[in-house]
């Protein structure tokens, strides 16, 4: 019986574990439940949701958090839904690359949105750093600026090990400017007297999600609509290479010490963007179902909107709020240098 004993106490410890888990994992549920909630609420009464879920269940949680700081019980649970449905999510990210898009947008195109994404990213991180941002919140704001906003916020902070104070803090005032942008582009683009085709691809450059991009495009007529779709998923393409940079970029060097319960050095590349790679290029040699691709992106967004929860669950809201001048100062000028690139990508392309 004795040769068993080890056998049985990993598993006694494994129950113990999914236990002092249930609590946070059952908050982290219902903020999540409640951000769903919320955005179809939004939905119905205005006509779309201006904040989307993954927002929401930030400021839910962050709400939740500013009134009630969670007793030991809870914290492994809210830990672990903080790390590692977001890790799930950005594998099925993976499924969003699409060879049509490539196809349509053409290498000129291509390449022309890959210089801006890293103009952007390596602009707005100076800007951050000038304006007094701790390095991390900078390279966070400047890759949700420069990709997609919230989403690419989300992934890259597992990436760049940010805590949840940083990421609360860039997600909540990147939002709020993703809005500023959605309502005032098409007076840009009306100034300017941008056609169709120049202007959906500034929107497509300029604006965070792939709904805002839509309701941004929309004032400007169908082809402006059709345009920006196509440069925002294109861009949206930059998220695995920025990624995967990044996770080259931030590797300790020979003196890191490793974190708690580590078997050594971390690996050189995260497992996640590892099945982020192995899940594109099964989506781009056709081994991922049609059918399959809405309900993998679903599931990456529930899994994304659970772990924004638990990060507003974790964070401190006066840090949050002390970022408050700086974050907005970066913001907006990391916006002024990313419409600055595009529009003279436009203008290297003469788009009409």
């Amino acid at each position: 019986m004795t040769r068993f004993a080890p056998r049985r106490a990993a598993i006694l410890a494994c129950f113990h574990r999914e236990g002092t888990l249930a609590p946070g994992i059952a908050l982290c549920l219902l903020v999540t439940g409640a951000a769903f909630a919320l955005a179809e609420v939004e939905r119905v009464v205005t006509g779309r949701a201006w904040l989307e879920a993954l927002v929401l269940a930030i400021v839910c949680g962050t709400a939740v958090r500013g009134r009630w700081t969670p007793a030991p019980t809870w914290r492994p649970g809210i830990a672990f839904c903080a790390k590692y449905p977001l890790e799930a999510a950005i594998l099925l990210l993976g499924a969003s690359v699409s060879e049509t898009v490539i196809r349509a947008a053409g290498p000129a195109l291509l390449v022309g949105i890959a210089c801006v994404v890293a103009m952007a990213i390596v602009l707005g991180f100076g800007i951050g750093r000038l304006c007094g941002l701790p390095a991390r919140m900078a390279l966070l704001v400047a890759c949700g600026n420069a990709i997609c906003g919230n989403s690419a916020i989300a992934a890259v902070a597992p990436v760049i090990d940010a805590d949840e104070d940083e990421i609360a803090a860039s997600i909540a005032f990147t939002a709020l400017f993703g809005v500023v942008v959605v309502l005032g582009l098409p007076l840009l683009g009306l100034v300017l007297g941008m056609g169709g085709v120049a202007y959906g691809a500034l929107a497509g450059l300029t604006v965070y999600a792939v709904p805002q991009v839509m309701a941004a495009a929309a004032p400007m007529g169908v082809v402006a609509v059709q345009m920006g779709m196509l440069v925002k998923l294109a861009r949206v393409l930059m998220l695995g290479p920025v990624c995967l940079v990044l996770s080259l970029l931030t590797r300790p060097g020979g003196e890191e010490r490793p974190a708690a319960g580590s078997m050594g050095r971390p690996p050189l590349v995260p497992w996640f963007l590892l099945g982020f790679l192995a899940l594109a290029a099964c989506r781009l040699l056709g081994l991922v179902p049609v059918g399959a691709v809405v309900q993998l992106g679903e599931g990456a967004t529930g899994l994304t909107v659970l772990s924004m929860a638990a990060l507003g669950l974790s964070a401190d809201p006066r840090m949050v709020m002390e970022a408050g001048g700086r974050m907005v100062a970066t913001v907006a000028l990391s916006l002024l240098a990313l419409a600055g690139s595009a529009l003279a990508l436009i203008g290297m392309l003469h788009l009409a």
